[in-house]
């Protein structure tokens, strides 16, 4: 399995965005991302994510670690 390791928030929510999610809206240190037919992600923008939180949020927007991390 490829690893989630030291991916940044921000770069999290490009990748998402390539998936067909929108930042909605920006709330302190988090970023929450839209999808027409998938439930809404809350993505923190830190250095660093925590690789927990992010797998979490992968399966959420119905994808699979692999697909996320190619596209990295």
């Amino acid at each position: 399995m490829k690893r989630l390791a030291n991916i940044s928030g921000h770069k999290a929510v490009k990748i998402f965005c390539k998936f067909g999610y929108q930042v909605a809206r920006r709330t302190g240190s988090h970023i929450i991302l839209k999808h027409p037919e998938k439930p809404p992600l809350v993505i923190p923008d830190h250095k660093e994510v925590a690789p927990s939180l992010l797998r979490t949020q992968i399966l959420r927007a119905g994808l699979t670690i692999k697909e996320f991390v190619e596209h990295k």
